[in-house]
């Protein structure tokens, strides 16, 4: 529907103005998936048929395509395998587990027959990565279908997927299907599975799942079939099949997703609660008396967490949401995330609040997460910090414990820049600080550059700006400029593409006559635009605001209450800057440096200056 309304726009255009309209639209290609799987649960193992309705609404003719089979890495000798053993810091739910994997724990997927509008097509298998060579080419504009015949193993759970993890939830069927990989303007994305992030194409998924009748099943989707199962799916409870049924099979459709997980369990208990004005929640644990009254307490949070996220930082799009009891911690998929049971509640809400704001910016921006993976778990930790907060009413910095984690890797000199590939830093804390943590320092800091009412506008644009649409740097960072009127090149070129620091400090303040002059240095490598707040001894204070020259304007007056004054560029280049105060030294109590501490200088230390 997408693509056809393009084509009528440009139709409509003319000549003349076809060439700016397609400079100004984001072309996306577009997979519709059905499938019809049935797992046995004895054997671990399930059969299935796939068909795929693959639209190519690039510019590019196209004479192969990809797909990942992820249940392949859970084999011994997989690059996962050999990553998790020779990574210096392992991941400790994986390490050397996958070696050492049995032949009927191990996962896999294989492909029977690939067809491509009904012709044979010719394929291999690379690790997790299917290679088709085309029976035709797929021309811009047009649509094939593939239609495929696949069976697999589910394997123990180590990584997100498998089967009886750790607190016996049976399966976490997450990367579980053959899925098609995505192809963008920066070309195919056919990245083997070593354990990070991920990107998908959008489409429309028809899944039905058929396994042993005594299973309760959370899906991505909307249940179709809820009265051949036996209960009122959005109003929870457990399933009443007919009696002699040995087998059921659960119909799902999922509308404009780019992924599809499930979970299944026997012993799953299944609550719901309906937001106001919004979707309904659903809640799918066991009821283990260690922690199945934590998991009824958490619903009135996630309920706030919802509206909160609603009216903050725009609607979430569909009518469900679910929490399921899986996997290895905390993963998001389309509509639903599996989290780990056993947890206070403090800790549940934690993750069930990271798990759900990736709704937002995984799986509806859904920006390229193997490649700006900050963009997504950054801006998850910004929101999640100050989201916690208003949840539990906590007091103090919400963003403290991010700035702390970074100024500690930048002590221990492991950090690597963030604009790389999610699986090719030197060490998992390396990958984690620069998604994770300086993604996050740089919404909060960039808050300090802009002023937080356009940040917080800013925010609220990109997603309706950019919603379905899987921006890049370059889109975010020009939607803040565009509410700030600022140049922000610099800020996204440092903070992102380098590791390099900043250090500012006051140098020294010098009478002269009945004014101060006073001197502050740029010690590290990356400049910032300065707040300096001047404390009197009558108790007055003042601020002195520095715009860095290339910013090429300011940013807004955020207090008022303190009176401010606008100084003269600061030029990148120079280490120096030499400023008058109107008062005698004897009158400054105290000149400091960022008051608001939103700056991640890494040297405090030398930022104010204290009358003796």
């Amino acid at each position: 529907m997408r693509f056809l309304s393009l084509i009528l726009c440009l139709l409509a255009l003319g000549n003349g103005q076809y060439a700016a309209a397609q400079a100004n639209v984001r072309w996306l290609q577009r997979a519709d998936y059905t499938m019809d799987v049935s797992l046995d649960v004895k054997t671990n193992r399930f059969k299935g048929t796939q068909r795929i309705e693959y639209y190519n609404n690039s510019p590019d003719t196209l004479t192969k395509v990809f797909y990942h089979l992820y249940f392949n890495a859970f084999q011994p000798n997989s690059m996962m395998d050999v990553r998790s053993r020779t990574i210096a810091d392992p991941d400790p739910r994986v390490r050397d587990r996958i070696f050492n994997l049995k032949e009927d724990e191990i996962g896999y997927q294989k492909v029977i027959s690939l067809k491509q509008d009904g012709k044979a097509v010719q394929h291999h298998t690379e690790d997790t990565i299917l290679e088709v060579a085309l029976a035709q080419p797929i021309l811009p504009g047009s649509k094939v279908v593939f239609e495929m015949e696949f069976e697999a193993q589910v394997p123990i759970q180590i990584r997100r997927s498998g089967r009886d993890n750790a607190e016996g939830i049976r399966y976490s069927m997450a990367q579980w299907y053959p899925k098609i990989a995505e192809y963008d303007y920066e070309g195919w994305h056919a990245h083997p599975y070593i354990g990070r992030e991920f990107h998908g194409v959008w489409g429309n998924y028809d899944v039905k799942l058929t396994l042993d009748a005594s299973y309760l099943v959370a899906a991505t989707g909307y249940l179709q079939n809820a009265n051949e199962i036996g209960y009122d799916y959005n109003a929870g409870g457990k399933p009443n099949p007919p009696k002699k049924a040995k087998t059921l099979t659960w119909h799902f459709k999922a509308p404009e997703v780019h992924d599809f997980a499930w979970a299944a369990d026997p012993d799953f208990v299944h609550e719901t609660v309906q937001v106001p004005g919004g979707p309904v929640l659903h809640f799918f644990f066991q009821n283990d008396p260690a922690y199945a009254q934590t998991w009824k307490e958490s619903k009135p949070y996630m309920v706030k967490a919802l509206q909160w996220l609603n009216k903050h930082y725009g609607l979430y799009p569909y009518e469900q949401y679910s929490f399921v009891q899986g996997g290895d911690g905390g993963m998001e998929y389309a509509m639903l995330t599996l989290v780990t049971g056993n947890r206070k509640l403090g800790s549940l809400v934690g993750v069930m609040v990271h798990e759900l704001i990736h709704s937002w910016y995984q799986m509806v921006l859904a920006t390229n997460e193997s490649l700006y993976a900050w963009m997504d778990e950054g801006f998850n930790t910004y929101v999640g910090n100050l989201l916690m907060q208003e949840l539990f009413s906590s007091q103090g910095d919400p963003h403290a414990g991010t700035y702390g984690a970074y100024f500690s890797i930048v002590k221990d000199r492991m950090e690597e820049p963030a604009i790389q590939h999610a699986d090719h830093f030197i060490t998992n804390r390396a990958y984690t600080t620069a998604s994770y943590v300086k993604g996050g320092m740089l919404l909060h800091q960039l808050s300090y550059v802009i002023g937080q009412e356009n940040l917080d506008k800013g925010m609220l644009r990109y997603y309706n700006e950019w919603k379905f649409k899987h921006p890049n740097t370059t889109d975010f960072k020009r939607v803040m400029e565009k509410v700030s009127d600022l140049e922000l090149d610099w800020y996204f070129d440092y903070w992102i593409n380098t590791t390099h620091t900043i250090d500012y400090g006051v140098k020294e303040l010098k009478e002269e006559g009945n004014k101060t002059q006073v001197t502050l240095q740029r010690v590290g490598l990356m400049p910032m635009p300065i707040d300096l707040l001047v404390t009197y001894t009558d108790g007055s204070q003042e601020l002195l605001y520095i715009p860095l020259q290339i910013m090429r304007g300011e940013k807004p007056h955020e207090t008022p209450e303190i009176p401010r004054k606008v100084l003269k560029d600061w030029g990148w280049v120079y280490p120096e800057y030499v400023l008058t105060i109107e008062r005698p030294k004897n009158q400054i109590r105290s000149v400091v440096i960022d008051p608001s501490q939103r700056m991640a200088d890494i040297n405090k230390g030398n930022n104010q200056y204290i009358a003796q």
